[in-house]
């Protein structure tokens, strides 16, 4: 160890990091051949050990938010960083949800018969080993680590350093329920050190181990696990999400939709970043809409239709319509019509969560079917962009990719598939 710095040299952090990855794969082939008794029996001692330990996970949880205090982190990121006793209760029933899902693993997804007579099932299996990078949300620690196991994945979670003290209080409740229900506890693994560097060998130098990297967290850390990765990545760069507020959308909706879209938590990646508004009801909507998200205390910054409503508002540069606040700031822009404000999110949408507000089915209908976001919701805030408002316990993340995982990734995203073949002799003319 390097005394001066308290953290591994280049060499540990190799010989360190392949050790969780041997580990990770032995314990992955336990995982993959566990009974749904055995995954649901650690997952419900995991939440009982989640509330029994409550006041350990508080008090590493200050310890965390002193030090980002300290550090002079955003009001946002303090946010994504704190946990409470409702935020526990919040990730034991999590993981109790997890739980209570069906098991994904061997389950046959489709089976037909040849003229031949071979018999073919497709059939779910994991994906094996797979590394979830994050940054300062502590419940990720869990959310994560339960998926995987209930999905029959190891995991190696390598949290952000912001969050190292709560990190490692809530992994110890994941260890507990492993090894009460007698699975290895390299089923699920926390990278112990901070050191940049254990990312970097995590994603150029683990292809013998990790089968699949996910990444959570901001812009660059997604960007730099796209780039250097050596394995798949399932992730998303970013949350530009959009909140369009049409002409036959009833007012009082619009309001309640687009406040809580936009403010109810601002750090997550479902919150709206961007609302819309058609013109054809500007004149009736537009005041109210803007009114109630800045005497509610967010920025809101407009093309010079909104800027003409209320002195308060800010112009809008270019750069607003495709940036990912996550804070208590809106951009806002009249267009005209559904079309214009699809037109508007193709161009600056990370292909996230978008929402559009109507009483028009009709209208509703081409906005959900051209765009090509990982979710369209109608009548609804983007704020349920989230696993477990989708009935999956949790999730490691959105996914924006178009292949394999698309949406909230949940215990089925982490599988794949092999095809089982019975035949009775059958040879190949």
């Amino acid at each position: 160890m390097n005394a001066a710095a308290n953290e591994p040299s280049a060499l540990d952090i190799a010989a360190l990091m392949d050790r969780l990855g041997r580990e990770a794969a032995a314990a992955a082939s336990v995982l993959a051949l566990a009974s749904t008794a055995t995954k649901n029996a650690a997952l419900a001692k995991i939440a009982v050990s989640l509330r029994e330990r409550a006041p350990e996970l508080l008090a590493a949880n200050a310890k965390d938010l002193e030090a980002a205090r300290a550090k002079g982190l955003s009001g946002a990121m303090l946010d994504r960083l704190a946990l409470d006793a409702a935020r526990i209760e919040s990730m034991a029933r999590g993981v109790e949800d997890i739980a209570a899902l069906a098991d994904p693993i061997g389950a046959t997804i489709a089976q037909w018969t040849r003229p031949n007579g071979l018999e073919i099932a497709r059939v779910r299996v994991p994906l094996g080993v797979i590394g979830i990078i994050y940054e300062s949300r502590p419940n990720v620690t869990c959310d994560a680590g339960s998926l995987c196991l209930k999905s029959g994945n190891a995991a190696i979670l390598r949290g952000g350093s912001e969050s190292v003290q709560s990190s490692r209080a809530i992994h110890a409740c994941l260890v507990e329920g492993l090894l009460a229900a007698g699975l290895p506890a390299a089923s699920i693994q926390l990278v112990p050190t901070t050191d940049r560097a254990a990312v970097g060998y995590m994603l150029s130098s683990m292809t013998d181990y990790i089968d699949v990297v996910v990444p959570r967290g901001g812009k660059s850390l997604v960007a730099r696990v796209q780039q250097e990765a050596r394995v798949p990545v399932i992730g998303h760069l970013e949350g530009v999400c959009h909140v369009f507020v049409d002409r036959d959308a009833n007012l009082d909706m619009a309001r309640a939709i687009v406040k809580n879209a936009k403010l109810r938590r601002t750090g997550v990646c479902g919150s709206a970043e961007t609302v819309l508004i058609d013109a054809a009801c500007a004149a009736t909507h537009l005041a109210p809409v803007i009114k109630e998200l800045l005497d509610a205390g967010c920025e809101v910054r407009g093309d010079a239709a909104v800027q003409k409503v209320d002195a308060r508002v800010k112009a809008a540069t270019e750069q607003d319509w495709y940036t990912e606040y996550l804070d208590a700031i809106i951009a806002a822009r009249v267009v005209d019509g559904v079309d214009a404000a699809i037109e508007h999110i193709d161009k600056y949408g990370s292909a996230h969560t978008d929402s559009i507000v109507t009483a028009n089915a009709a209208t509703a209908q081409r906005f959900l079917e051209r765009v090509d976001s990982a979710i369209v919701l109608h009548n609804a805030s983007t704020q349920f962009a989230d696993g477990g408002e989708f009935g999956m316990g949790a999730e490691i993340g959105i996914s924006t990719d178009r292949f394999h995982a698309r949406g909230p990734v949940g215990v089925e995203q982490l599988t794949s598939y092999k095809y089982v073949v019975r035949g009775t002799g059958q040879v190949r003319p």
